[in-house]
């Protein structure tokens, strides 16, 4: 088992060369640029998605529910699905606003 460590040629260290060392860091880099990075700005993205969302927004919930923002917490949001049936989620379950989807330019003549 010793041997092993001392077959090890003095400055390589322990038999790994420097463009071996310099491949295992790219290999990190690459994986922060292509998963990490991407990861974290979708997830600032959605978090100010949420924010911006008003009473009467037209949503989508992530399990595939339609409905409009009836009242909105700090937390939870109370979607109405129908006429006088109302159900309270979290926030972070809502996937996507219908709203301005289907009306782009109702919704720019607004912003101005």
């Amino acid at each position: 088992m010793f041997s092993l460590f001392l077959d090890a040629a003095p400055g390589s260290f322990g038999g790994l060369d420097q463009i071996q060392i310099l491949l295992i860091g790219g290999a990190f880099v690459s994986l922060y640029f292509f998963l990490v990075r991407p990861q974290a700005k979708k997830a600032k993205e959605q978090a100010t998605y949420q924010e911006t969302l008003n009473t009467g927004d037209k949503v989508v919930m992530n399990s595939g529910m339609h409905g409009k923002i009836a009242k909105m917490d700090e937390k939870t949001v109370t979607i109405e699905v129908d006429n006088n049936v109302r159900m309270k989620f979290e926030k972070g379950y809502i996937n996507s606003e219908l709203s301005k989807a289907l009306n782009p330019v109702e919704t720019a003549e607004k912003a101005k």
